[in-house]
């Protein structure tokens, strides 16, 4: 028995203002999430943004060419109403940030780390307040206190759309820093992506690549460019 495909039913998606925010109507029906949530945008360029992913689907919809609205429904279902347990979630990766762990050997690979991770070191400790340590190795270093709080404050500052683009800035690279670094525009999700591979690229180069890990990078890389799109379209008055 073949499987049962959601189809087109509308001709046209519009943008409507409902209260203080906007909804995506396909035809004159409101969309929902899927827990039936209102789908209710806070801009918008989002919800234009929204409407031109369900304007652009044939015959069978198909929800992996619609990352914006997974993303909005993951925003009113998931994490607003558990909203401070994903900020806080997303805080304690600054405990463990990609960018204080650093190798001792081989030189070369030590150097390159050295040479894209310091200056957003020094980023954070500037301009958010956050002095991270570093070390060399996997044994775990204690951050200051202060520190991570003033970087929980940052995150947890944000609204439920903010820190739903945050979400895959930090845990795809497995970087606070990274991740803030986007939505502060010290650097891109694509400079992001990159910096966040040095070990990788390095051992790649060494030993060559085999095509799923290349997928699952591409894959990754995707996911963070959308978050960061996300996260501009969702700050837009």
């Amino acid at each position: 028995m073949s499987e049962w495909k959601a189809r087109r039913f509308w001709k046209a998606a519009s943008v409507r203002p409902v209260g203080q925010g906007f909804e995506v109507a396909l035809d004159d029906r409101p969309l929902r999430t899927p827990g039936k949530l209102p789908l209710l945008l806070p801009v918008e360029a989002l919800a234009w943004a929204v409407a031109q992913e369900w304007d652009a689907q044939a015959d069978v919809i198909d929800p992996n060419t619609m990352p914006l609205t997974r993303a909005a429904n993951s925003a009113i279902e998931k994490v607003t109403p558990q909203f401070a347990g994903v900020a806080a979630m997303l805080a304690e990766y600054g405990g463990t940030d990609l960018l204080s762990y650093r190798a001792d050997q081989p030189a070369e690979l030590a150097r390159r780390q050295a040479e894209a991770w310091d200056p957003l070191i020094d980023w954070a400790a500037t301009d958010l307040r956050a002095p991270l340590r570093i070390t060399h190795g996997v044994i775990p270093i204690a951050q200051d206190p202060q520190a991570l709080a003033r970087l929980h404050g940052y995150v947890a500052g944000l609204d439920s759309f903010g820190l739903t683009a945050l979400h895959d800035l930090v845990t795809l690279p497995g970087s606070l820093v990274l991740g803030l670094a986007v939505v502060r525009s010290r650097i891109d999700a694509a400079e992001a992506f990159r910096i966040s591979r040095i070990d990788e690229d390095f051992q790649a180069e060494q030993w060559g690549q085999d095509d799923e890990a290349r997928e699952a990078a591409e894959s990754r890389k995707a996911a963070m460019l959308i978050a960061e799109r996300l996260w501009h379209l969702s700050r837009l008055s």
